[in-house]
């Protein structure tokens, strides 16, 4: 009887808690007073994650590595009525991720959420046949630069008491894309950056997942369709959810995964992709 009392205490308690913690009950929205870092952020996934954030609540920091591109977006997502701000960033600088990191400190001086989408495939080809440049290049901006900018970010993120960080690999890391050979592998880092990053910093109430986007809108997707319609024809065919993705079925979980409704999850590779490569 004492245990079944207890039992019921304590569902009422964590549904009560729950209820009061909800971040959809807050009239500013569910990340408001936060701030979010966001790479990449001026297109495609990255775009779109940026303006969910804000639209959730967050003051975002834009960023792109071409000026004109951090000034489009910032009047576009301001003029939405968004609280964001922008700055050049080549995430493979060591100097721009540091001016990345000053731009967001001004809004409040600490950081709550790092979202990293900036990529780069500089080559079409074969893994084997791929110059030594092309491997650093692809592997210094998917894999390091991410940890990178992290290292600089955690102390901001420390001074919360909690943060978020939310990798952004592929679903070729689970289905390699013949003749996108180190692409592949960078992504794939990716996943077990996640997982050891995840390991490290719990203590630290500091929270790291993946996305990994399937076919998604974008134009990096784009590209690789007009390099080869077949590939993309059967990319197509893999989908069990019969449309092509949109950044936006991305950024609603990014948002998730910020919020204190994702508070227990932690080292998660997340596919966004219309099927399940286990399948």
């Amino acid at each position: 009887m004492f245990r079944a009392e207890t039992w019921f205490r304590a569902q009422r308690y964590l549904s009560a808690t729950v209820q009061r913690n909800s971040c959809w009950r807050n009239p500013k929205g569910c990340l408001a007073d936060r701030v979010a870092v966001v790479t990449g952020s001026t297109s495609g996934i990255g775009l779109a994650v940026a303006r969910r954030l804000a639209q959730d609540g967050a003051h975002v920091v834009v960023s792109s590595r071409k000026q004109q591109n951090v000034d489009r977006t910032v009047a576009m997502l301001q003029g939405e009525g968004l609280s964001v701000s922008g700055t050049v960033c080549h995430v493979g600088k060591a100097e721009d991720r540091e001016r990345l990191v000053a731009k967001a400190l001004e809004h409040c001086g600490a950081v709550d959420f790092l979202v990293c989408t900036a990529g780069v495939n500089p080559l079409v080809g074969s893994t084997l046949e791929s110059s030594e440049q092309v491997w650093d290049k692809i592997l210094d901006i998917n894999v390091k630069s991410p940890a990178l900018l992290l290292s600089l970010l955690l102390p901001h993120m420390e001074k919360r008491g909690s943060g978020v960080v939310i990798l952004v690999s592929s679903i070729s890391a689970y289905t390699p894309i013949v003749d996108l050979g180190v692409y592949n592998i960078s992504k794939t880092a990716l996943l077990g950056l996640t997982r050891t990053l995840a390991l490290e910093l719990s203590p630290k109430h500091i929270r790291v997942n993946c996305l990994v986007p399937g076919m998604i809108n974008t134009e990096f997707s784009k590209a690789f369709q007009g390099y080869e319609d077949s590939a993309w024809d059967q990319l197509k065919k893999t989908n069990k959810i019969q449309r092509i993705g949109q950044p936006e079925d991305c950024a609603g979980i990014a948002s998730f995964l910020c919020s204190p409704e994702a508070s227990y999850i932690t080292g998660q590779n997340i596919v966004v992709a219309g099927y399940s490569p286990n399948l």
